[in-house]
């Protein structure tokens, strides 16, 4: 084999020969391809290279070459011809160099410039030619279409077999393929009762958190595939309960393509797996498996699961009820921009709209104080639902002592197969020759190791069997049971029950709320809109407090009937009743108190019921509250003045107090004072 772009300057340099196979799998069963591969040495011996010079690189060995990221033998190879010490670079095809354009025209660029030469078994080719540029040009387009198309047509064979549901994808723990390849249930009872009590435990409890806390504290177990594909009990943690919650397998059905790839915009060649939602995947065939849940309720675990996260901006739900004293945190909605409402406990529970100040840097859309508006929406659905009696109440702790019995069934499952992992260490224990001290030594403590657990399980078995039986005893008691049936327990009563958390009450609002819609349409009135499950709508206004009568939307109303009740001679809390009779109101209470009304008689010169106010003592002066009833000020407005010395007066030396001139060029400055007139007043002059 010879030819005539061989030169002497490339016999000078050394004879790289390159050696790939794609996967390991090739690698262990293509044993011919490998050996045709390492016999190009032979080939570049008879091409005129010594021995000595004659480098193979097959540091690729069951690497593909659609890439180079991954391919330190390419990148070995490129750096060397870039170096100027290879002089040939062969293989047996080039799609054992690249199979894709990019790195393939990168390599004929280097040995280009550097006068490399590359061959395969049909020949040598000169890549700084514009013949055997052509030439290998064809071929590593080819070689990259052959790739597509070989990929085409596996991922088409392989879509095809999925629709069909046929495509033998790894089962979780509880599912297992018998010898006809047919899926089935794991003949192991534990593991089919402890996966039933995972989904029944979470549609008791909704959250994953919850059904992780349980099975902990119970010391309970999950089935697991270990690396190997063999079922193995693990500790409950809460992604191994979300993953079982969120696996269609459970519920019947063969899924493919749960999973996206995308690639991380920080580093393009690496490629990420993004979970799609159940309407995004590719494939789904359902009643393919054996099922734990219908597909009904495993829809609905999904939804709680995407319910339960309480991402603000990103997602639109509504979050896990939490045990904090707003009772609309999570269904809580602004009125003006849209967005969810966040709680805020500093200063007090409130609904803050807090989105566009956090996205755009805006003011705060609207705060809230949220008591006012959850005692309201709270009688709204106690309103609701008052008609219905309470004979859930009979049901639920059912529904409680059921889960109790499956929880027992569970831990004497585990007993027992604690029972069967004892016996069969100690068979083990006696089957070894007693002279091999080093096994039996070992054996033996594997023996007491699992009678060490088997003790234990059964010791807390026996305490909760023992306190399950005297739950269930105190339950059934006729008297308890007559005394509950006489009490006719209703909502507003459960409701009000200090026993019940506040998690508990709102679990129970979002039965029937959806969201509520908040908007202030006054300083005094918010706009409550409440969106029911069903789609209904209940509007309402909501009195919330303030913190000046200026900030009532009737005090100008409010003082005006309360200064005409008091000309009629009727006392302070006379006039209170009266006016909370009329509808009004006091700045932070739905009734009108006495103090408000005194507050308004002092603004308007009317100190007490017996008359006007008696006069001061001081011969020619006037004090600071006489004044500002003669000004129509408030005292503190003087006060002030006369402490950032904008008005200059004496102090009385009998009391210590502030006194003003009672004359009426003293009275005519003061009041050009209050009408910003004037800027400074010594009356120390008058």
């Amino acid at each position: 084999m010879r030819s005539e772009l061989i030169k002497p300057h490339h016999l000078a340099r050394r004879a790289a020969i390159y050696v790939r196979q794609s996967t390991p799998h090739q690698v262990l069963t293509n044993q011919e391809s490998l050996r045709l591969q390492y016999a190009l040495r032979h080939c570049a011996r008879e091409l005129g290279w010594r021995e000595a010079d004659i480098d193979v690189i097959d540091a690729d060995l069951g690497v593909s070459g659609a890439e180079s990221v991954h391919r330190a033998g390419f990148k070995e190879l490129v750096a060397r011809v870039a170096l100027g010490e290879i002089g040939l670079v062969l293989s047996s095809e080039v799609t054992r160099l690249a199979r894709n354009c990019s790195d393939w025209y990168r390599l004929l660029d280097v040995c280009g410039h550097r006068a490399c030469l590359i061959g395969d078994r049909d020949g040598i080719y000169d890549a700084g030619s514009p013949d055997g540029r052509l030439l290998l040009g064809l071929k590593g387009t080819i070689s990259e279409l052959e790739l597509h198309t070989l990929r085409a047509r596996l991922t088409a064979g392989l879509l095809a077999k999925a629709e069909r549901g046929a495509l033998a994808l790894m089962l979780p723990a509880g599912l297992e393929r018998d010898q006809a390849g047919t899926v089935v249930k794991d003949p192991d009872r534990e593991v089919q009762a402890r996966l039933a009590l995972v989904f029944d435990t979470f549609l008791a409890v909704r959250t994953a958190v919850r059904v992780a806390r349980v099975l902990r504290q119970r010391d309970l177990a999950l089935p697991r595939r270990d690396r190997h594909g063999e079922v193995c009990w693990r500790r409950a943690t809460i992604p191994a309960v979300v993953a079982i919650l969120k696996n269609p397998a459970y519920a019947g059905a063969f899924v493919y393509g749960r999973t996206r790839m995308r690639p991380v915009a920080s580093q393009p060649e690496v490629r990420a797996k993004a979970r799609c939602r159940t309407d995004e995947w590719r494939i789904v065939v359902r009643d393919r498996y054996p099922a734990y849940v219908d597909w009904a309720t495993f829809e609905r675990i999904q939804a709680m699961l995407r319910d339960n996260r309480s991402e603000y901006r990103r997602i639109e739900a509504r979050g896990v009820p939490r045990d904090g004293a707003a009772l609309l945190h999570g269904i809580a909605w602004c009125g003006e921009c849209g967005h969810k409402m966040m709680v805020r406990y500093k200063g007090g529970g409130q609904y803050v709209c807090n989105h566009l100040r956090q996205q755009h840097g805006a003011p705060e859309c609207q705060s809230l104080r949220a008591a006012a508006i959850d005692a309201r929406v709270a009688a709204a659905f106690l309103e609701a639902v008052a008609p219905a009696e309470i004979e859930a109440w009979e049901r639920a702790r059912q529904a409680r002592r059921q889960a109790e019995v499956a929880q027992l069934r569970a831990e004497a499952q585990q007993v027992e197969r604690l029972r069967h992992r004892a016996a069969l260490a100690e068979r083990r224990f006696h089957r070894v020759d007693p002279d091999n001290r080093l096994v039996a030594a070992e054996l033996e403590r594997r023996w007491e190791e699992a009678l060490g657990e088997l003790r234990r399980a059964e010791g807390v078995l026996e305490r909760r069997t023992a306190g399950g039986h005297a739950a269930e005893t105190a339950g059934l008691d006729p008297q308890r049971r007559a005394a509950l049936v006489a009490m006719g327990q209703r909502l507003p009563t459960l409701w009000a029950d200090p026993r019940v958390g506040r998690a508990e009450r709102k679990a129970l609002l979002r039965c029937l709320i959806d969201k509520v819609v908040l908007r202030r349409v006054a300083r005094d009135r918010v706009a409550v809109r409440i969106v029911w499950r069903g789609g209904a709508v209940t509007a309402m206004e909501v009195d919330v407090p303030v913190n000046a009568l200026a900030a009532l939307s009737r005090h100008a109303e409010l003082e005006r009937r309360a200064l005409e009740l008091a000309k009629a001679g009727h006392t302070d809390a006379a006039v209170a009743a009266l006016l909370t009779a009329e509808g009004y109101r006091s700045t932070r209470r739905a009734e009108v108190l006495p103090s408000t009304v005194r507050h308004i008689r002092h603004r308007c010169r009317r100190l007490d019921e017996l008359g006007p106010p008696q006069r001061s003592s001081m011969p020619g002066w006037l004090s600071a509250t006489e004044i500002a009833a003669l000004l129509q000020v408030h005292p503190g407005w003087l006060h002030r003045r006369v402490r950032r010395g904008i008005i200059v007066t004496a102090r009385d030396p009998a009391t210590d107090r502030r006194r003003f001139p009672d004359g009426a060029s003293a009275l005519s400055a003061l009041r050009e004072l209050r009408d910003g007139r004037l800027a400074h007043l010594d009356l120390t002059r008058a």
